[in-house]
């Protein structure tokens, strides 16, 4: 890739400040198949210094000039779209099927939706004698992961771009290369030098620079929990907005009513997603204590029915997981699993039969996981799928609810007034209701350990903007 060595800073591509580089694994192979550079404080000051510098004429321009700007970038990025599928395929794994499908369409609705939102927004409004303007709040740096890569970086850059904010992306230094062409969209649809920049590197070397520097006002990070509270701590000294969307845990609650056949088929894709690594995923499945066993037998089923292979063919359902350390840790808890007594009913430790290479772990699913078990509590990111039985529905609350997390929950059944109910008495930030295509202007984010502020639709364009109160204006 023309750019993987470079940094685009103000406009243009840039030469690192360092020579360091770093080499891209391809996770199905386990084979170097890129060399990225890796940036540092100085590469993120120039970036900062050229975001400080665009931020005065960017935030005065039109919603007209910034619906025309989304509206070039959502023309380019749809005639590159089947080269982003394949670079992130390549880059962690993800079945060309779900990249070419779910996370492509992720961008093209968040970007119409942004668009639409945009059109109708109200930056100013009269309450009593006093004019409310809500205002670009600046500089932001936006961090991204890995799992949902170029779908993630849509989600902070458009409402970054929607209110006027100029910006500093540092994408997972795992999963870079889609950000670059990003990165090429940008510039080929004019954004103003200095608006949008990019630099790779790791998260203790650029996003602490990022999270530390005094001319970044906002921080708009997704990762690991334990990131999001360093980044918080690093933020705090210079008293910056932290928006963060954090780790999970979440429950998928199948009412004694559901489909049971349906139910648990859609409980299991659920937990596979991304191979095992979506953050909202209803990784612990909760179910009816009298039906456990037809639970456990249909979702030992459906997860022995995954085509695992080469995420480049069609066919594959399960890619491998990220990497090596991610290969070890999953392996480690589905070790810890059976240690403490969770009954295995599929899958299980090592590589699937049949697979020498690749970061691949078994589909796998545990029946009569009790509160207080390892694989219950942690956050596997993983294919690996906990049953739990409850015996009523307060029982089905309490269970949830017992988690340091709460980025979502997911219910199934056929009752609305129970799902209702239901769902008012979850503590999460999302609750999905027998499994719903995704609502992009939905506030996307989490209770407690699961992170603060939200994403997406218009509460996504709030937390990229500052208020202003000017009293007696009216």
């Amino acid at each position: 890739m023309e750019h993987a060595t470079k940094f685009y800073i103000d406009g243009k591509w840039v030469e690192p400040a360092s020579n360091a580089t770093a080499h891209l694994i391809n996770p199905a192979t386990e084979e170097v198949f890129a060399t990225i550079a890796m940036g540092s404080a100085e590469d993120v000051d120039k970036a900062v210094k050229a975001a400080r510098r665009a931020f005065p004429a960017f935030s005065k321009s039109s919603v007209e000039e910034r619906i025309h700007l989304l509206q070039k970038i959502e023309a380019i990025f749809l005639r590159r779209e089947r080269e982003i599928a394949e670079t992130v395929t390549q880059e962690m794994g993800m079945p060309i099927s779900l990249s070419t499908t779910g996370l492509l369409d992720w961008c093209k609705v968040h970007t119409a939706a942004t668009i639409e939102i945009l059109k109708n927004f109200q930056f100013a409004e009269k309450l009593g004698t006093t004019t409310v303007y809500k205002e670009p709040i600046g500089v932001v740096g936006l961090i991204t992961p890995w799992n949902w890569p170029i779908g993630q970086i849509f989600t902070k850059i458009l409402p970054a771009l929607a209110t006027g904010c100029t910006m500093v992306l540092k994408p997972s230094q795992l999963t870079p290369l889609d950000a670059i062409i990003l990165a090429e969209i940008m510039d080929e649809a004019g954004v103003p030098a200095g608006v949008f920049n990019l630099v790779n590197g790791e998260g203790r070397v650029v996003g602490e620079a990022i999270s530390q520097h005094p001319d970044i006002d906002m921080v708009s990070f997704t990762g690991s929990t334990r990131a999001g509270i360093q980044i918080s701590k690093s933020a705090a000294d210079t008293i910056k907005r932290v928006v963060s969307e954090l780790g999970g845990k979440s429950a998928n609650i199948i009412l004694d009513d559901a489909d049971f056949d349906t139910a648990i088929e859609s409980a299991v894709a659920n937990c596979f997603f991304i191979n095992g690594q979506a953050c909202d995923a209803g990784t612990r499945l909760l179910v009816p204590r009298t039906r456990l066993e037809e639970a456990t037998k249909l979702a030992a089923a459906a997860a022995n029915a995954n085509v695992l292979g080469s995420p480049a063919d069609p066919k594959t359902t399960l890619g491998p997981v990220m990497n090596a350390n991610q290969f070890a840790r999953v392996q480690e808890l589905i070790q810890t699993g059976i240690d403490e007594g969770a009954r295995l009913v599929a899958g299980g430790t090592g590589r699937p039969e049949g697979i020498e290479a690749g970061y691949y772990v078994k589909p796998t699913v545990f029946s009569d996981v009790k509160p207080g078990m390892t694989i219950y509590r942690e956050e596997i990111f993983g294919p690996v799928l906990s049953i739990t039985a409850y015996e009523d529905l307060d029982d089905a609350v309490r269970i949830a609810n017992d988690t340091v997390y709460g980025l979502a929950a997911h219910i199934t059944g056929k009752n609305m007034d129970t799902i209702r109910k239901l769902s008012r008495e979850l503590r999460a930030g999302s609750v999905f209701v027998n499994s719903p295509d995704w609502d992009p202007k939905a506030p996307f984010g989490g209770y407690r350990e699961s992170g603060n502020g939200r994403e997406c639709g218009e509460y996504g364009f709030t937390e990229f903007l500052e208020i202003k109160a000017v009293v007696g204006h009216g």
